[in-house]
């Protein structure tokens, strides 16, 4: 809903519990007026007529109460846009008008040739608002060195606590709180894409639990290189500033008669502590971000772990039969089917068959898959390159590279330059061609390693191509969904690398972390279910002990439980395990596909952060409850505590289903509202239906 005052200069957007609200001054000087528990157009319009402080001249009075600070003029905080022509630097902008249509808020500004539009959404049954900024140049080129989506500005508060995901390759998503301190906190990645060190999401709080308190949240959807940067200023205020970009060395070039749009940033404010705001961001995602999300990802086969590059057709036909008989629903090849692609070495770039491995191409294997019962899925790598490669010794010039100095090869590739257009035309062909030469339904698209020698030197402003390859990498991923539209896709970066809300409005599922211990998985998945859905969330039960890793030992159960908290997915070279493992993991695959949607599509409540000890995880949808729960560790003798479920009528019942060996005798049921778990069993599931 929006609401506009008589004058024109006063907006409320407010969703079911929250409002958003800010004021044009006549000095045309955009403020801030209110972000949390809904309020009306009333109480805005008496927020807007507060004077602004009178500060000395060493502090500025606009100072974390714009809505979106520029460069120039009376201001010390961290512009959120940065501009240069060769004869002006800043912005000294005008208010023109608003615009307002479906729901979406647009604030017009100038400033000589640039037009500046802010834009708001707040779609119906969410209180996330959605932000963006628009520059449209009708004069000569500008330099923009830096264009945020938004600055967020919190209220008046004695102290802030920062939630945020940091982490590496293979411990990804990792949640940390620590306490807001005077200056700037600046989280994001330099390396061209989402990165594995930190997850373009903060949360602050001033003493929210998990199913309680006020908190605010903002998300970023770019996949390429971004900064958040959480300012708490010299007068305790917090400013919360984001976009595309690291840097200020330069974002674009903006000639005469281009335009610019950002990234959306998004803001969430709860008063559900942060189990709330999870719930709230995960429905928006599942609402309005993420593909055919109503509909339930299919239990996956994967053949990385159990083969590696040492792949062949009958090899393949072997895993999908295993796989297809303990009732698995897609069978993805995984590298190594393509080019001279017999290590990591060589064929990056060449996506055709591998004659000798595939003779027939895809086809014949795909068409056997299908007749198993399963879907078809294949593993590429396009944004990369290998020096050995066809590719690459026809166009050694299409790779990111700065002239005179030695290229970087990490994982012995290189980076494709994707923002040449030759480039992008010569990757729709062969992932078209691709496509349409075999049935393929799914597409694990992996990027695995980072910008280092981003240059193009025939290039009048080669830093642009940080923006266009992600601009390129989105416009390729529309035009093949458009042509392909059964195909489904996966973004992985190495795991991790590459998670945010923009590869999700263009992929069905991500690939959490190439750590697929089971045990490691737990804090991962807790942190990435702070921002993102289990719908979308990618996890292997693979062999034991964990060959990749770290060597630990761990049960089929406590693997297949561990999983099934997201996407399930198995891992393992199947060809290995005795026919018990294999009777097992039929029966945890069957129990899944009963679950699966209500861990896909429900409301998710986290019972128990894994710390050790008892960890434990509860989705709920309609009249059922699933409960995943894992026993870590345990002393002798140490009763295992019971875990009080949350989102359930108290003054109902609910019956236990029984699902058979798989975990019968491990649930204690407590007057419909209490589970404990056995001692001997190390993880469970617990399926509850309201009578």
């Amino acid at each position: 809903m929006l609401d506009i005052s008589e004058d024109g200069r006063t907006w409320v957007l407010s969703g079911p519990a929250s409002s958003y609200a800010v004021h044009v001054t006549e000095r045309d000087e955009l403020l801030h007026l209110h972000w949390g528990p809904r309020i009306g157009l009333a109480d805005a319009e008496a927020l807007a007529v507060r004077p602004l402080p009178d500060y000395w001249p060493f502090e500025s009075p606009l100072d974390g109460r714009e809505e979106y600070p520029v460069e120039g003029g009376p201001r010390f905080v961290r512009p959120a846009l940065s501009v240069r022509t060769p004869k002006r630097r800043g912005t000294e902008w005008t208010y023109e008008g608003h615009d307002a249509e479906d729901g979406e808020l647009r604030l017009r500004f100038r400033d000589g040739d640039l037009a500046i539009t802010l834009h708001y959404r707040m779609r119906s049954s969410t209180d996330v608002v959605e932000r963006w900024v628009t520059l449209d140049n009708h004069g000569p080129a500008v330099e923009v060195l830096r264009a945020d989506s938004a600055t967020w500005t919190l209220p008046d508060r004695d102290t802030w606590r920062l939630s945020q995901l940091h982490g590496r390759w293979g411990a990804e998503s990792r949640l940390e709180r620590s306490a807001l301190t005077h200056g700037e906190k600046v989280i994001g990645s330099r390396r061209g894409h989402t990165g594995h060190q930190h997850l373009p999401w903060v949360a602050l709080d001033t003493d929210a639990t998990e199913e309680n308190g006020e908190v605010y949240g903002c998300a970023l959807g770019w996949s390429g290189s971004w900064r958040i940067a959480v300012a708490q200023l010299p007068d305790a205020r917090v400013q919360i500033t984001g976009g595309a970009g690291y840097d200020d060395s330069g974002l674009l070039m903006l000639g005469a008669g281009k335009s610019y749009t950002t990234p959306v940033f998004a803001g969430l404010w709860s008063d559900g502590g942060f189990g709330g705001a999870s719930r709230a961001w995960h429905a928006y995602q599942r609402a309005y971000v993420i593909p055919d999300a109503d509909r339930d990802r299919p239990v996956l086969f994967n053949s990385w772990e159990a083969t590696e590059f040492d792949i062949s057709e009958e090899q393949q036909r072997a895993l999908a039969e295993r796989a297809a008989a303990m009732g698995v629903e897609l069978f993805v090849v995984d590298d190594g089917w393509f080019g001279a692609r017999t290590s990591d070495r060589a064929g990056l770039g060449d996506w055709t068959p591998n004659p000798d491995r595939f003779p027939g191409g895809l086809k014949p294997l795909a068409d056997h898959v299908h007749g198993l019962g399963m879907q078809f899925g294949i593993w590429v790598e396009p944004e990369m390159v290998n020096a050995d490669s066809d590719l690459y010794r026809a166009h050694p010039d299409w790779v990111q590279y700065q002239p005179g100095r030695k290229r970087t090869e990490f994982r012995n590739q290189l980076v494709l330059n994707l923002a040449r257009e030759d480039v992008q035309e010569y990757l729709w062909q062969q992932l078209d061609g691709l496509l349409s030469s075999a049935p393929v339904d799914y597409v694990k698209w992996d990027f695995n390693r980072c910008f280092t020698d981003a240059g193009w030197p025939d290039d009048p402003y080669p830093q642009r191509l940080w923006v266009d390859h992600v601009h390129a990498l989105y416009a390729l991923l529309d035009r093949l969904r458009a042509a392909h539209p059964g195909v489904a896709f996966e973004s992985c970066s190495g795991g991790g690398g590459r998670i945010d809300l923009g590869v999700l409005s263009r992929t069905d599922q991500v690939w959490t972390s190439d750590n697929t211990d089971p045990l490691d998985r737990l804090a991962i998945q807790h942190g990435f279910s702070q921002i993102h859905p289990a719908r979308v969330m990618a996890a292997w039960v693979t062999d034991s002990p964990n060959a990749m890793l770290n060597q630990r030992a761990s049960s089929l159960r406590f693997r297949f439980v561990s999983a099934m908290a997201g996407v399930l997915g198995v891992g393992g070279d199947l060809t290995k395990w005795t026919q018990e493992e294999l009777a097992e993991a039929r029966d945890w695959v069957a129990l899944y596909k009963e679950i699966r949607p209500v861990v896909q599509r429900g409301d998710q409540y986290r019972l128990r952060p894994p710390e050790g000890g008892l960890s434990a995880v509860q989705y709920a949808l309609g009249d059922e409850t699933v409960v995943l729960a894992w026993l870590q560790a345990q002393r002798y003798g140490e009763p295992v505590p019971a875990l009080r479920l949350r989102g359930l009528d108290p003054a109902a019942s609910y019956e236990c289903l029984e699902t058979g060996e798989v975990h019968r005798g491990a649930v204690l049921l407590h007057h419909g509202l209490r589970v404990g778990l056995r001692g001997d069993l190390d993880a469970t599931v617990v399926r509850l239906k309201r009578k």
